[in-house]
């Protein structure tokens, strides 16, 4: 499969945006690169309570495989994270590098 990334744009509930840093940081982050998803860069807008991160995959599968395995996996059930809990809006896209 080629690689794939996602850019995903998340506005944060208020309030919530450093627990979820914390949350991704160490919980999703080291999870991902677990499955061997590889973390492209992140970044947070304090003023507007959004946080911006770029995850790719380039395995076997495609990403959407990968991904269902992320969320099927007892690590991720452990976390106890309802990302519901801490975004009020997501926007994932995926998109391509361009040289």
């Amino acid at each position: 499969m080629a690689k794939t990334t996602q850019l995903r744009t998340y506005t944060v509930r208020d309030g919530m945006l450093d627990e979820w840093l914390e949350r991704w940081r160490e919980e999703i982050v080291p999870l991902r690169l677990a499955l061997g998803f590889t973390i492209d860069g992140a970044w947070v807008d304090r003023e507007r309570s959004r946080f911006v991160w770029l995850i790719s995959y380039d395995g076997p599968e495609t990403f959407e495989e990968r991904n269902a395995v992320y969320w099927a996996s007892p690590r991720r059930t452990a976390m106890g994270l309802d990302p519901d809990d801490y975004l009020a809006h997501t926007d994932d896209r995926t998109v391509e590098r361009v040289r």
